[in-house]
C-alpha cells in the first residue's frame, strides 16, 4: 500500500476524494435503476395496452439496438477525456428518461417513444461502462483496483436488495411513471457527483486520424482475441451470462404459471439471495490476498457454474421456493466473489490505450449474446418444455469453466499512470 493511505475501520483502504465521488455517483444511479425496475413493461401494458410481443421488444430489441448504436462509441471514447464522457452519458440517460413523464403528462406517450428511450439508455449505459473502466484505471494505482471493484460490486448488490421493494411500493402508490422520473433524477445526481470529483484529467496522448475508419469499429474485438490473457475469459463470461439470462424467463413461466407462486414469492426468491452477493463481494479482496488472484478467479468461476442446473428440479410449494432461493444464493455468492476479481484481472491485462474499446466490445458482446440466447431458449422452452430447457441451459453452464484462463498471466507493465491532480481553476474551465 502506498504511503499516506490509511486503512478505514471497516471498508479497507481509503481511495481518496475523487473515487469517493465516483462511488457515490455509481450508487445513486444504480439505486435509481433498481427503483424503476420493471417500470417500462408496466407502462407499456397499463398505459399503452401493449401486447406480449411489444413488451418483449422493449427488452430484446431495445437492448440489441442499443448495443449496435454503442459499437462506434467505443473507439470514439478511447481518444477523449473520460470524465466529460461519463457526465455526458449520465445527462443523455436523464434527458431520454425525462421525456416519458413529460409525454405522459401531456397525453402523447407512445410505444415507439418507449422503444427509442430504451435504445438510447442501453447505448449510453454501454458507453458509460467503457469510459468508467478506462477512467478508473487512470484514477487509482493497480493495487487499489480490486478494492474499488469490490466496492462497486457490494453497492450493486445492496441496491439490488433495497431498490425493487422501494420501487414496487412507489409504483403501487404513484404509478410506474414516477419511478422513471426517479431514475432520471438519479442520473442527474450521478453527473453532478462526477463533476464534483475535481481534478484535471490529462488528454490521452494517442495519435488519431481525423476520421474514424470502418475497420476501427472492430478494434476492441481484435485486441481481445489477440490477447491470450483475455480471450478465454471473454468467451467464458459471454456464454455464462447468456445462458443464465436465457433461463430466467422460463423460470418465471414455471413459478408464476405452472406452480402458482404469488408475485411476492417470485420477487422474494431473487431479492433475498442478493444478500449472498454482498457477502461474496466483501470476501473477494481477503480471498485474493490469501490465495492469489488467478486461483480465486478460477475457483469462483468453477463454483458459480455448478448451481444453475439445480433449477431444473423446481417444484411447487415451500420446498420449491426454498430450492430457488438456495440455488440463487449459491450462484450469487460465487458471482459476488468472481465479478470484482474478473473486472480487476481484465483491467490489469488491458493496455491503457485500449481499455475503452475493449470494455465496449466486451459489453456489446455480452448483451447481444444474452439477447440471442434468450430468444433461442424461448423457442426451446416451447418445444421441449420450460423445465427441460432450463436443465439444458444448466448443463451447458457446467462447460463454461473450460473457458477460464488456465495459466496466471502477469499484469501489463505499463508506464506510471498519471494521477488526477487538483484543479484550482473555476468550474467549467477545462
Amino acid at each position: 500500500m502506498k504511503s499516506g493511505r490509511r486503512p478505514g475501520p471497516v471498508l479497507g483502504p481509503r481511495l481518496g476524494r475523487p473515487f469517493g465521488w465516483l462511488w457515490a455517483a455509481y450508487g445513486t444511479s444504480a439505486l435509481g435503476t433498481w427503483l424503476a425496475f420493471g417500470a417500462f413493461p408496466l407502462i407499456a401494458i397499463r398505459v399503452l395496452d401493449a401486447g406480449p410481443a411489444e413488451v418483449a421488444a422493449l427488452s430484446s430489441v431495445g437492448a440489441a439496438a442499443g448495443a449496435a448504436v454503442a459499437v462506434p462509441l467505443g473507439p470514439w471514447v478511447e481518444f477523449r477525456r473520460k470524465r466529460p464522457v461519463l457526465i455526458g452519458m449520465d445527462l443523455a440517460r436523464c434527458a431520454a428518461l425525462l421525456t416519458i413523464p413529460v409525454a405522459f403528462a401531456f397525453g402523447v406517450l407512445t410505444f415507439p417513444q418507449l422503444l427509442l428511450v430504451s435504445v438510447v439508455v442501453a447505448a449510453a449505459d454501454i458507453t458509460f461502462r467503457a469510459a468508467s473502466g478506462a477512467y478508473l484505471k487512470t484514477l487509482l494505482p493497480a493495487e487499489d483496483l480490486l478494492v474499488a471493484n469490490a466496492r462497486f460490486e457490494s453497492t450493486a448488490w445492496t441496491t439490488t436488495i433495497v431498490g425493487p421493494p422501494l420501487g414496487g411500493a412507489a409504483i403501487g402508490f404513484l404509478g410506474p411513471v414516477a419511478t422513471v422520473l426517479a431514475d432520471a433524477v438519479s442520473y442527474l445526481l450521478s453527473a453532478l457527483g462526477i463533476r464534483a470529483m475535481g481534478g484535471r484529467e490529462a488528454r490521452p496522448e494517442l495519435r488519431r486520424a481525423a476520421r474514424m475508419r470502418p475497420g476501427d469499429l472492430l478494434d476492441g474485438w481484435r485486441y481481445i482475441l489477440s490477447e491470450p490473457a483475455l480471450r478465454p475469459l471473454f468467451f467464458n463470461t459471454a456464454l455464462f451470462n447468456g445462458l443464465v439470462m436465457a433461463a430466467e424467463p422460463l423460470l418465471a413461466v414455471l413459478m408464476l404459471g405452472r406452480f402458482g407462486f404469488a408475485p411476492w414469492q417470485y420477487g422474494l426468491a431473487f431479492a433475498a439471495p442478493a444478500l449472498a452477493g454482498l457477502a461474496g463481494a466483501r470476501l473477494a479482496r481477503p480471498l485474493v490476498t490469501r490465495y492469489g488472484q488467478h486461483r480465486v478467479l478460477v475457483a469462483s468461476g468453477v463454483l458459480r457454474a455448478l448451481w444453475p442446473v439445480g433449477l431444473a428440479f423446481l417444484g411447487p410449494g415451500t420446498k420449491g421456493l426454498l430450492l430457488v432461493m438456495g440455488v440463487e444464493a449459491g450462484l450469487i455468492f460465487c458471482c459476488g466473489v468472481f465479478n470484482p476479481v474478473y473486472a480487476t484481472y481484465r483491467l490489469e491485462r488491458t493496455a491503457p490505450d485500449r481499455v475503452a474499446r475493449t470494455l465496449s466490445a466486451w459489453t456489446v458482446t455480452s448483451k447481444s449474446s444474452a439477447a440471442l440466447l434468450t430468444a433461442v431458449w424461448g423457442v426451446l422452452g416451447g418445444l421441449l418444455g420450460p423445465r427441460t430447457a432450463i436443465g439444458l441451459a444448466g448443463v451447458l453452464v457446467l462447460t463454461t469453466p473450460l473457458l477460464l484462463p488456465r495459466r496466471t498471466a502477469a499484469p501489463l507493465s505499463a508506464p506510471a499512470r498519471r494521477r488526477t491532480v487538483p484543479d484550482h481553476r473555476p468550474p467549467g474551465r477545462g
